[in-house]
């Protein structure tokens, strides 16, 4: 008999009454990888144990393992008496269901073992062709269940039928149970492990996806995320007007990217199997034999990395009963797509989700544009003396119209009357009192009425509406005065606004005030100060000066140096000069800002 003893080939003939004698050996060592299979721990070191253990019996010659899906074997583990060190091929080849080792199918109810003469096997069969190089005319063969519909075949070749015991075969059974066992605890564990991958790269995908609404962008970045962490290669098509239409590709390898990118816009037989998914609605995983006619297989007659992909998984986008495209991932193992089809089912719905909210995303920007815009001046008037600027800018995503607002009056005599505000909240309601509260104030100004009633009617009509929304204003009287402008303001619960001097300095002007749509009676804080030429009275809502960073830190202690800053330059854009200030400044979108800039003009 030959026997590896510590790695080395030793030849020992051992008689039946010494086989008692390694009863204890075996039942100790089989113990001790119980317990390893228990704990899915070191299990390479389990697998070349097992082997081993069976290397050692009288008589065997070779032991081999093989790991399959129905008819394709995955991958082939083998130790011979003359190659004591094990070897680990990965085939992902399909086989028919002859009767042989390894080929029988999936084993039924209880493991059994099977003896037979290697002559009467395929001898196409790798495992076959491992028992025969090794010199082995009989094989006892053991197959055993795995997770996730997989089978596993344990095959021990001997030089006679009479050295397949009773003992042998019991011990090839616990050698296959204790490799079941290990392969149980393992696929939990993967589970799991791919169970918090998957989540944590559904989560990291969701924030790419909704940290923008371009859809293409978006996509784009899935992709990226998901080669190599998911699979090989991903594709993503849109059902775009001209037909399915790849918008986004990604290949492990930088040198296939153009290439994947040719099959993916190109291709007829995986246009053929997307058009399927798509019309269809089911996702599909497609391997072996189903690859043939395609760019993609071993035996694929086109160049390239598709003769490296062993199977694709293409996914429906579908959202609110529309097809939106198809997610198409390529593996180089067949494995990868068996085990991921509902992670990827959940990835295609959050990216079909996230395409259908950008279009209606977008569809809802115009119409919030369209609206926001009536509650806003169509341009400023042109005030002798003056030069008015204003800027706005949403703030919330959500895109519900915003309550600031701000608006010129000419006056007859010259000069200008400034009003700004904010209505609390956002949407309907809000834009609703928006418009109340810029259009009361406009028109009862033009009228002639002063600041001080202005206000006063305004407050009288949103306490009459009973709403739980307040209101601040600030309104600003420009008068022209020699080479300047006399200013008057009244403020409504309004941030204070500043003053630019020519020079660059720039000051606080106090004003406080009750809001509006609280108190049937209200004080207004006031003030008066005097422009001269280059001076600039500036006026905003407070989204600037609440913009935070992304450390927390609000504008409000940046804003008379951004004030200083880009009153610097044209003072046409003044105003959108210190909006862009703020825009960058904040860590995200957050309130609205309005800004409203009227700047005494130099003369001579």
């Amino acid at each position: 008999m030959v026997i590896r003893d510590g790695g080395s080939a030793v030849e020992q003939h051992e008689g039946r009454a010494s086989r008692q004698t390694d009863d204890g050996w075996w039942s100790g060592r089989l113990h001790e990888l119980w317990h390893v299979a228990e704990t899915a721990q070191d299990v390479t070191g389990l697998a070349d144990s097992l082997y081993d253990m069976l290397l050692r019996m009288p008589g065997v010659l070779a032991v081999v393992g093989t790991r399959w899906s129905g008819g394709l074997l995955h991958y082939l583990r083998s130790v011979t008496v003359a190659e004591p060190a094990q070897a680990l091929m990965e085939l992902e080849q399909t086989f028919d269901k002859a009767d042989g080792p390894g080929v029988a199918g999936a084993p039924d109810g209880e493991a059994t073992v099977v003896v037979r003469d290697v002559s009467e096997l395929d001898g196409a069969m790798p495992q076959v062709q491992v028992l025969a190089a090794a010199g082995a005319r009989s094989v006892a063969e053991c197959a055993v269940p795995l997770g996730g519909g997989d089978w596993a075949s344990f095959l021990v070749g001997t030089a006679d039928r009479d050295a397949i015991d009773a003992t042998l075969r019991t011990r090839l059974k616990q050698v296959a149970e204790v490799a079941m066992v290990s392969d149980r605890r393992i696929v939990a564990r993967r589970d799991d492990e791919v169970r918090r991958v998957s989540d944590a790269f559904l989560a990291e995908a969701s924030l790419q996806m909704d940290s923008s609404l371009d859809v293409e962008s978006t996509l784009r970045r899935v992709a990226r995320t998901a080669v190599p962490a998911i699979a090989e290669g991903c594709v993503l098509h849109l059902c775009l007007p001209e037909g399915l239409t790849p918008v986004s590709f990604a290949h492990m390898d930088a040198g296939e990217q153009q290439w994947l990118g040719r099959v993916a816009a190109e291709d007829a037989w995986l246009t053929g199997v997307l058009k399927r998914v798509v019309d269809g609605g089911q996702a599909l995983v497609l391997k072996g034999e189903e690859l043939e006619g395609g760019p993609f297989g071993p035996t694929s007659p086109s160049p390239g990395a598709g003769r490296a992909v062993r199977a694709i998984s293409v996914n429906p986008l579908k959202a609110r009963g529309r097809a939106l495209g198809s997610l198409t991932f390529f593996y180089h193992r067949v494995i990868g797509a068996e085990g991921a089809s509902r992670f990827l089912a959940d990835l295609a719905d959050r990216a079909a989700l996230a395409i259908d909210s950008s279009t209606l995303y977008e569809q809802r920007r115009r119409h919030v544009v369209s609206l926001q815009r009536h509650l806003l001046p169509s341009e400023l008037p042109r005030i002798a003396g003056l030069t008015l600027s204003s800027a706005y800018e949403v703030g919330d995503v959500s895109l519900d119209v915003g309550g600031d607002f701000y608006d010129a009056v000419p006056a007859a005599q010259g000069g200008v009357t400034l009003l700004i505000g904010d209505v609390c909240g956002r949407g309907a309601e809000a834009a609703a009192f928006t418009g109340l509260a810029r259009h009361t104030l406009r028109t009862l100004l033009e009228d002639g009425s002063t600041p001080e009633h202005a206000l006063e009617r305004l407050n009288q009509a949103l306490v009459r509406e009973g709403t739980s929304r307040f209101v601040t204003a600030l309104v600003a009287v420009l008068v022209p005065d020699g080479e300047g402008f006399r200013l008057r303001y009244w403020s409504a619960g309004h941030p204070a606004p500043l003053l630019r001097s020519a020079d660059g300095t720039v000051e606080e002007l106090p004003a406080h005030g009750d809001l509006l749509g609280v108190l049937e009676d209200i004080e207004y804080g006031s003030g008066s100060v005097r422009l001269e030429p280059g001076d600039a009275l500036v006026m905003f809502t407070d989204g600037v000066t609440e913009a935070r960073a992304a450390d927390g830190t609000f504008f409000e202690s940046h804003l008379r140096d951004a004030v200083a800053r880009t009153g610097v330059g044209d003072a046409q854009g003044f105003a959108e000069r210190l909006t862009e200030a703020v825009v960058e400044f904040r860590g995200a979108g957050a309130d609205d800002i309005a800004v409203l800039v009227a700047q005494a003009e130099v003369t001579g």
